[in-house]
This record gives structure tokens, sequence and C-alpha cells, in this order.
């Protein structure tokens, strides 16, 4: 059995951040037996990233519905991206945004959450570079790879990536706290001839560990990556500028070092 306290001093030794917004994808699997199992894992998680201003973010995405009639009720644990998730969305502590697709479950501090759920009650994309992920600073990964790092949808749409989403939106359905229907039109991802681009982000991930961008540690048992979204931000942008903006992710071929090596900023 894995104890909530053991947990705490895991995070603190990978020197996961207190005062940042962080956002966790996870494996309970991996991780192994937890006291209080998945409620108690989200408690610490809770306990530990806020305890000094930062907010925890836990992915409650809804991408699955984007055909159904309601693609995001905020009175319902549906979600198709775990069990954390799930046990997140019940928690009353958290709020979560209106992302159709995408949406965050956010604890911690107010006037951070207050802000990211503006933003995306703004936004017309999955990760939009004005949203909600444009304020992650960390991610952790839990007995996931890069392939579940979610953040780098946000990066690639910053760094002005084309083909990965639908070329009209459509009109999603949200249903609010109060039982409101919101329609919004919104852009989906759409994976076409390439597939899901997702599965090869761990082509980045030398490319991020050049730069000092992950930290590696455990949680429980699950090997975990704590990952600096800034530098992994610049690091995307320095190969986007020196591949000269080729598609990167069609195949599972190893990026080439002369996009990444050789430049100095981005290191920690």
């Amino acid at each position: 059995m894995i104890t909530k306290g053991e947990i705490f001093n895991q995070l603190k030794s990978m020197g996961a951040p207190q005062d940042k917004v962080v956002i966790v994808h996870s494996s309970l699997k991996a991780v192994g037996e937890v006291e209080g199992r998945a409620q108690g894992l989200l408690d610490v998680f809770i306990e530990y990233f806020t305890k000094n201003g930062g907010v925890l973010c836990i992915p409650a995405h809804t991408w699955h519905n984007f055909k159904k009639d309601i693609t995001l009720d905020k009175n319902s644990d549906d979600t198709c991206v775990g069990t954390l998730s799930k046990i997140a969305i019940l928690d009353k502590r958290g709020r979560r945004t209106s992302n159709p697709t995408h949406s965050l479950m956010l604890f911690g501090n107010k006037e951070k959450i207050a802000k990211m759920i503006d933003a995306d009650e703004k936004v017309n994309k999955p990760t939009d570079k004005n949203g909600a992920y444009s304020k992650i600073e960390y991610v952790l990964l839990l007995g996931v790879g890069q392939e579940k790092n979610t953040y780098l949808h946000a990066v690639e749409e910053i760094i002005g990536v084309s083909n990965r989403l639908s070329s009209e939106p459509k009109i999603m359905k949200i249903k609010d706290y109060n039982g409101k229907i919101i329609d919004r039109p919104f852009y989906y991802i759409e994976e076409g001839d390439l597939g899901d681009v997702s599965t090869r982000f761990p082509k980045y991930e030398p490319a991020f560990r050049h730069y000092n961008g992950i930290v590696d540690g455990f949680i429980g048992n699950a090997k975990t990556q704590l990952c600096n979204a800034k530098i992994l931000a610049s690091v995307m942008s320095l190969i986007r500028k020196n591949s000269g903006g080729i598609e990167l992710l069609s195949d599972n071929v190893p990026l080439e070092e002369k996009w990444y090596k050789g430049e100095d900023y981005g290191r920690t």
C-alpha cells in the first residue's frame, strides 16, 4: 500500500512546483494501490499542487461525444480519459472549464482558475492558444509518456502547425451546471491521413531532454516525467523553425539532431 505521505515526498523529491499551473495525465494502474484509492491520489495532488497558490488541472475530456447531441454536460461524470478524471469531476472542490471537447477540472487558486474558466468560454478550438491550455506551466506524466501530453497540441497551435483541425466548425452543445444549453461553433481534432499524431509526440522527447525540459521520478510505482511547459514550447518552436516547417509527425523516424542541438536558450 502506497501512502499519501510517500506520494507527497515523491513529488517533493522531483521538485514539483506548488505555486504553478500543473496538468496531470495519469495511469492509475501504473501507480499501484494507493491509500484511499483514486480519491486518495486526487486528495494528495490537490494538497500538494495548490499549497502555495498553484492550480491542479485534471483532464476531463469529452471529445468522444462530438457527434452526439450534448458534447459536454457539466453535471455528468462522463469523460474519455480515465478513473482519476471521473473522480475529479465529482469533487466539489473543483471547477470545470466550458471547453466542449477538452475541458479541465481545476483546483486551487481561485483567481487563476477564474481566468482559465473565462479564457475557455471564448475559444473555438480544443487547445486554443488563448484558452486554458495556454496557462499551463508544468505537465506531470504519471505512468504515461509524451503520447498523452495534450499540452503539445496547444503548442502546435501556438507555433502554427496546420492540418490538425476540421476545416469547418461544428455546432456543439454544452449543458452548464444550471441545465442551460449553450451552442458553440467549435473546430475539432480531425485525424485525416496522418492518423492520431499524438502517438508520435514521443519523437520530441530527446529534444526536450537535451534542454533539461524533463525531470524523471516515480509516483508510487509509476515512472513519471515532470515537464516544464515553457521549455517544451520553446524546443518545438526551434525545431519547427530549423526544419523549415515540414510535417514532422507523419512517421516514427527520429527527429534530426541538427534541428535542436546547438542552441543555448531554453536550458535550465
